[in-house]
This record gives C-alpha cells, sequence and structure tokens, in this order.
C-alpha cells in the first residue's frame, strides 16, 4: 500500500505517531483470514485455519515478489513481511502493509546494511509461506518439520521455491529478489495471464455498466420533460411540439398494453427502445395518441433529436429564468 503521509497526533491522550496509508474497506490480514483461532479471545468460536490450495499460494508468492522487487529496485526493504502486516482487500488480492513503519520508529537503534534487511526480508517471505502452506501460526513454527509437511501436500517447486526464500545465500550465487523471480518465471508468467484475463473480465462489466448508465441518462432527460407542465409562460409546455411526440414516444416504451388491455411488462422491449434511442438509429416507429387521432411516424433519429432539443430548452431556461418573464 502506497505510505502517504507521516504526522504526530495528540487526539488518543497521548503523543501518537500516524502512518496514513491507502484505505480498503472490509479488508482482513492474513492473520485474520487464515489463523483465526490465533487471535485470541475476540475471535472465539472461529473456524480453524484449512488448507491453502496452491493457486492462491502462487498468487500470493507473486505478488510479494512483485511487490519486494519494486521495494529493492530503489534500495529499501519491506522489513514487515508478516501475516499481520499483510492485508487481503478481495479474493486473493494481496498488499504489503506497515512498510516503513519501522525505518522510522527503529531509526535511532542504528542503520543496518541495506543487503542485510533485503535478505532478511526474503527469509521472512519465505516463513511467512511456509506458515500459510503448513497452517501454522510462525510462533510455533519449526522449520524442518513444516518443510516435511510441505513435501506432502504441494508440487515439488512449491517447496524448492519456499526452500530457497529460507536457506542461507551462498558467496558464489547472492540471494536476490531478482533470482527468486527467474527461478520462479513460468509460475509469475501464469499468473499474469491470470491477471490479464481478470482485467478483461472487469472491462467487460465496466462496459455494462455504462451502458446501463447510458439508458438512465436518456431516462432521466425524459423524465425532466415529461408531464412538467406550464414553463415560464408557455401554457402545457410537455404537451406542444416536440414535448409532445416524446410524451407519445413514453407511452409507446412503457405503457404499452395487449389486445385485452392488460399492461405489457416486456423488460427486452424497454431496453431495446432506449438502446436504439441512444444510438439515434433510423428505423422508423409508429407513435399513436390515446384517441388514435393523432398519428407520427418519426425515427430514434428524429426522436433523439426532439428529446436533446427539449432538454436544451430546460437548461437555457434554468440559467436565464428571469428571461421567460
Amino acid at each position: 500500500m502506497t505510505l502517504h503521509e507521516i504526522f504526530t497526533s495528540r487526539d488518543f491522550g497521548d503523543s501518537s505517531l500516524i502512518f496514513a496509508y491507502d484505505y480498503h474497506p472490509m479488508s482482513k490480514t492474513l492473520q485474520e483470514h487464515h489463523f483465526p483461532r490465533d487471535l485470541g479471545p475476540r475471535s472465539r468460536g472461529a473456524g480453524g485455519a484449512g488448507t491453502i490450495p496452491e493457486e492462491v499460494l502462487w498468487a500470493y508468492i507473486c505478488q510479494i515478489t512483485n511487490a519486494l522487487k519494486a521495494i529493492h529496485t530503489v534500495g529499501l526493504a519491506a522489513r514487515c513481511i508478516e501475516p499481520s502486516k499483510i492485508i487481503l482487500s478481495e479474493k486473493n488480492r494481496i498488499r504489503l502493509a506497515a512498510c516503513a513503519i519501522l525505518d522510522v520508529v527503529q531509526y535511532e537503534m542504528g542503520v543496518r546494511p541495506i543487503k542485510d534487511l533485503q535478505q532478511e526480508d526474503l527469509v521472512k517471505f519465505g516463513k511467512l509461506m511456509l506458515s500459510l502452506a503448513t497452517t501454522t501460526p510462525l510462533s510455533h513454527l519449526h522449520i524442518q518439520t513444516a518443510l516435511d509437511a510441505l513435501a506432502q501436500k504441494y508440487s515439488p517447486s512449491l517447496g524448492e521455491a519456499i526452500k530457497w526464500l529460507i536457506s542461507t545465500p551462498s558467496e558464489d550465487e547472492p540471494k536476490t529478489i531478482e533470482n527468486f523471480i527467474f527461478g520462479i518465471s513460468s509460475q509469475m508468467t501464469g499468473y499474469f495471464d491470470l491477471a490479464l484475463q481478470d482485467g478483461d473480465q472487469t472491462k467487460a462489466v465496466l462496459a455494462q455498466e455504462l451502458e446501463n448508465g447510458r439508458i438512465a441518462r436518456i431516462m432521466m432527460k425524459m423524465g425532466m420533460i415529461n408531464e412538467r407542465g406550464d414553463l415560464g409562460k408557455v401554457l402545457n409546455w410537455s404537451e406542444t411540439g416536440d414535448k409532445y411526440q416524446l410524451k407519445l414516444f413514453r407511452d409507446y416504451v412503457f405503457h404499452q398494453v395487449d389486445a385485452d388491455g392488460k399492461p405489457v411488462l416486456n423488460i427486452g422491449h424497454i431496453l431495446n427502445c432506449l438502446n436504439k434511442l441512444d444510438a439515434g438509429v433510423d428505423e422508423q416507429i409508429i407513435l399513436t395518441s390515446a384517441d388514435n387521432e393523432t398519428v407520427f411516424v418519426p425515427t430514434y433519429r428524429e426522436i433523439r433529436g426532439m428529446l436533446d432539443r427539449s432538454f436544451n430548452e430546460l437548461v437555457k431556461y434554468k440559467g436565464n429564468p428571469a428571461g421567460a418573464n
């Protein structure tokens, strides 16, 4: 998460240091989500942690790896890689929280070499994933026992990745986040593909909502025009000129009846008509008054022009109401 501001405050009865990060409502920490029984009395009655699917663990690994790559590249270290400091904001979407806190509150304790802190990030990363994979809280984690259990439940590739993270680096092969990315490249590309698919699905949903928004704007404009009554010195404003045809169009869309005089409640007909009106197609429709003495045969394009002109009249009147007197 992005750190926006750090400031002091006495609003809590003491001298508090406040770190302001992005806000993600309804999010949980990995500790709350996967180890509810380890939170103490306040979570009494919650279910115990179950086995986490391997694809979820790889999703966590890819996201944390990407975050550490961004942090380590600029010469910094995350330091707070713990289940209580990583939030789950939506399905399998995690974010590192509390970054920079230790850099501030432990500043006077002396500056440790950044390479040491980055190595510590990798070890903490490995222990976190081992803890999640074996559903064992960090406070009770025994490395070798957990690694043995890991091999029985998950693929060798996951086990090798976690072993590499918690292992001691050799002088011949320095341990960096770039090396780790190279080792899990196939998993990273798979996760990237899933992210692209998720983005495509999100765009499709947003496109549907955009279409709904266009229809809503059309309906709101019609609602402000139809049955308005007098406007300034114009009596029965909504019953004259273009507005009268818009009223008949409203009846054609929403007030149709069948041969027996019963109301036709066809949502498909309504959506079809409003979409054609929004697009301004050249298809003609027949608009008939209630007494069948008046008939118009406009196109949707012409009705769209009537709607725009009538709404612009309202806009102009709103801007200069005195001009109608």
